[in-house]
């Protein structure tokens, strides 16, 4: 007798957390008195909290499930933070623990439904696994300054919470079926894929290889692939075809310009013409992708926030089920369909993607919460870094922070008569930078934790007025968000911080200054399965693995050019670009420009330490070759400006007409510009890229001297150099590229310097023929 054929449940795997939030999103939760300052992540609140509980309490339990709704079974996990016993078991306690910095008269019983929710799906799960009748949920809620508490708890039954989780189970059914439907159709693609051009270039292979066994083998790789290898291909395929294999779930393609993340876009929709289906996502600034002229995220301000959480889970399915590929235009036509705001759009549809097209800050800068989303993730995630030579000094910002005396003062006029709790915490922090100012040290190794203590006071009384709804306006805001950020980078600072005081007119600023960001960037990339740094420019190599985060054991590759060298002639002109030595040699130097101009054909671009030298030698430039035209790089271009400049340069079939542009070493016009063919024929590098000399530079001068590294090099030659390569590598992108590359400086022929430059450059000569 023939057997019915059934289909097996399908399983799928979700958090409670995230369980919770779609449902919060979807409405069958309640949203509550939403303006109530934000929960924290507060390990340290919860540690303290933990440490009270008794003999036969337990923490960080970790709980799971097994749900069926329809035909899918969900495996629902999570960790609750305590389980409470008394001493013979007959009573059970789930606690739910969260930290918060803003007054806890403000939290009531009904405030957070959100978090009564997650608790409950812990209770669903203990009671289900244990036939428990019924369990006790508590929320403990701790202000973390003041470290008091306030408690809540309902007793419910078996019955209730299963009924409760049905009802959040129901609302994400549909979303789990279209993403179980898109993860069969990308497992499935992902094995098929082929490479998707006809041959690989020289070391293309190698690169790609080596980037699979990275992630096979959980480990890190720093990898020094020369320009016109195809670097984004050769990490984001092996990075695809291990999805396949299950070694990983989800890709995070990190950049530092919008040019890089446009190629990652290009490659993924070349992979997805070649059968590829698997959904990216690109997450662009807030305030790039705003609908409004200024962003509020106000939502009395805002139609785009206001009701955002009645319209994101419709918004969502529906992009998801029309698009794979999720630019920014496709982000804005469908956040302008369902009125959503785009930027929050963008994050919750990062839940869905498998890939994830971002900035660095989104994983490692502390102050974004993009980086907490994916925690129980990270296993099976990796981390392509693109250009990663940026990220040194990207770090030192993320990791640095200021407070200016000028906003504190500014907030104590304001509020001094009417707010006067808010003006004395002002007028506190006013008062101590002027005291520093007083004692004349203007660099200390020492954490001022006086002063910490004094801008976290203030926060916490801005808060408390932004809470209750007060009437705060932009200066207090912007003033609360700056002394937040200062109290988080405090909490950060150790021995390889520094704070230096400076001091503009009647302005006094504090800076908690990140000399060596390796130590937070591990912190921060720890627990992902992988990590690929790479770039053309990562040399000297034991530089950047110092700065990055760099282990003994982690893997190291460097691939030469894949184009003959030949290709570019390389000339090396040894006149001084000095501060004290521009005007002696301008005349020299703008012969020596126009001289090769005559010479050689096609367009250039000719690049500087600084817009100050540029316009000096530009305007030489211009009277002594008026009839060549020339287009100018200024420091307030917008991103319509930068297409303009790009787009100038043209393929020519005369190849007398051309332009010759003037651009900044380590700028927009230096680093990700694929100009090819005869759109550029030539690369003139003025000076040796030094970063200005300036306090900063030599305070990590004189931090790496200290530490037994060579601070001059560190601060001022490692970085610069890597300037010069990266706009000499605008040069030849192909294999059919050909052009010439003048290096101006005097110091090009010093033994240190030589040592940097490519193989490809080394066959340079000093005569112009």
């Amino acid at each position: 007798m023939n057997k019915q054929k059934t289909e097996s449940p399908k399983h799928f795997h979700l958090s409670a957390r995230r369980l919770v939030e779609y449902a919060f999103q979807s409405g069958s939760i309640e949203t509550g008195f939403r303006s109530t300052a934000p929960l924290l992540d507060g390990t340290k609140a919860h540690q303290k909290i933990q440490k009270t509980y008794g003999k036969n309490d337990q923490k960080e339990v970790y709980l799971q499930t097994e749900v069926a709704s329809d035909d899918i079974t969900f495996q629902i996990d999570g960790r609750c933070d305590g389980l409470l016993k008394n001493d013979d078991g007959s009573s059970i306690v789930i606690d739910e623990i969260k930290s918060t910095s803003g007054p806890l008269d403000l939290i009531t019983e009904e405030t957070y439904p959100v978090h009564w929710a997650q608790a409950c799906v812990y209770g669903y799960i203990y009671t289900t696994d244990n036939e428990l009748e019924n369990i006790t949920i508590q929320l403990t809620y701790v202000q973390v300054q003041s470290e008091q508490q306030k408690k809540f708890q309902r007793k419910m039954t078996r019955q209730e919470l299963a009924d409760f989780m049905m009802d959040m189970i129901s609302q994400y059914v549909p979303y789990a079926r279209l993403r179980m439907k898109l993860l069969e159709k990308r497992n499935v693609s992902t094995k098929e894929l082929m490479f998707p051009f006809d041959n690989y270039r020289e070391g293309q292979r190698k690169l790609a290889g080596a980037v699979y066994k990275t992630i096979q083998e959980k480990k890190t790789l720093f990898a020094k692939a020369s320009t016109g290898i195809g670097k984004t291909i050769s990490t984001i395929f092996p990075a695809v075809k291990a999805i396949s294999e299950g070694h990983l779930e989800r890709i995070f393609y990190l950049t530092a310009k919008t040019i890089t993340r446009t190629a990652a876009e290009e490659t993924f929709r070349i992979l997805q013409e070649k059968g590829l289906q698997l959904t990216v996502v690109t997450i662009t600034a807030k305030h790039k992708i705003c609908f409004q002229d200024e962003v509020n995220c106000d939502k009395a301000e805002c139609p785009f926030a206001n009701g955002y959480y009645d319209r994101i889970n419709g918004a969502v399915l529906d992009i998801l089920q029309h698009e794979s590929l999720l630019t920014r235009p496709v982000i804005e036509a469908y956040a302008r369909k369902h009125t959503v705001c785009p930027f929050e759009f963008s994050l919750d549809l990062a839940y869905a993607a498998d890939v994830v097209i971002c900035d660095y800050n989104y994983i490692f800068d502390p102050r974004v919460s993009l980086q907490r989303l994916f925690e129980e993730q990270k296993k099976k995630t990796a981390l392509l870094i693109d250009e990663a030579h940026n990220l040194v000094d990207r770090a030192r910002e993320m990791y640095s922070a200021t407070v200016n005396k000028a906003d504190f003062l500014a907030v104590y006029k304001e509020y001094k008569g009417s707010k006067e709790f808010i003006a004395k915490s002002a007028k506190a922090v006013n008062d101590h930078l002027l005291a520093k100012k007083k004692q004349n040290q203007m660099i200390d190794t020492e954490l001022d934790r006086k002063l910490v203590r004094a801008v976290d006071a203030f926060a916490y009384d801005a808060e408390e007025e932004l809470v209750r709804g007060g009437d705060a306006d932009e200066l207090l805001l912007n003033t609360y968000f700056a002394a937040q950020s200062f109290v988080k980078i405090a909490d950060l600072y150790d021995k390889r911080f520094t704070s230096y005081l400076t001091v503009d007119g009647d302005d006094i600023v504090l800076k908690l200054f990140c000399l060596d960001p390796s130590h937070q960037l591990k912190r921060m990339g720890k627990g992902f399965r992988s990590k690929i740094f790479f770039s053309a420019t990562l040399t000297p190599a034991g530089y950047y693995m110092d700065l990055l985060g760099g282990l003994v054991e982690d893997y190291v590759l460097s691939i030469p050019s894949p184009f003959e060298r030949e290709n570019a002639e390389v000339i090396i002109q040894p006149l001084s670009t000095r501060f004290r030595d521009r005007e002696r040699t301008l005349d020299k130097m703008v012969a020596f420009i126009t001289d090769l101009l005559t010479k050689r054909q096609g367009n250039f671009l000719v690049f500087f330490s600084s817009y100050k030298y540029m316009q000096m030698v530009y305007e030489r430039f211009a009277v002594a070759a008026p009839e060549v035209q020339t287009i100018v790089q200024n420091g307030q271009m917008t991103e319509i400006d930068k297409e303009v400049f790009l787009e100038a340069f043209e393929e020519k079939d005369d190849q007398q007409e051309r332009l010759v542009g003037f651009a900044v070493l380590g700028g927009i016009f230096s680093e990700g510009v694929d100009l090819k063919g005869n759109r550029l024929q030539g690369v003139i590098i003025i000076g040796v890229g030094l970063p200005q000399i300036g306090l900063e530079r030599d305070i990590i001068k004189d931090y790496f001297q200290a530490n037994g590294h060579h601070g001059y090099d560190y601060a001022y030659v490692y970085p610069g150099m890597n300037k010069v390569l990266q706009a000499g590598g605008r040069l030849i992108r192909t294999d059919t590229d050909r052009g010439t590359i003048a290096l101006i400086d005097d110091r090009f022929l010093q033994p240190k310097y030589q040592t940097m430059l490519p193989y490809e450059w080394q066959h340079w000569n000093q005569t112009l023929r």
